[in-house]
C-alpha cells in the first residue's frame, strides 16, 4: 500500500518539474540568451559573426 503513494508521489512531483522546465525554457526572458547560443557555430575565432554575403558567378 506504501508503493503505490510514493509512486504517485513521484509521478506528480516529476510531472511538476517538467511542466516548470518547459516554463523557463520558453519564457520570454530565455529568448535573447537561446539565440545568442544559436549563433555560437557560426562565430569566428575573433569572436565576430560573419554577415550573409551572397556569392557572386
Amino acid at each position: 500500500m506504501g508503493s503505490e503513494w510514493y509512486h504517485g508521489t513521484m509521478l506528480i512531483v516529476l510531472m511538476v518539474a517538467f511542466i516548470g522546465l518547459w516554463i523557463w525554457a520558453w519564457s520570454r526572458k530565455r529568448k535573447k540568451t537561446f539565440h545568442e547560443a544559436s549563433l555560437l557555430p557560426l562565430e569566428e575565432d575573433d569572436g565576430s559573426i560573419p554577415a550573409n554575403e551572397e556569392k557572386k558567378d
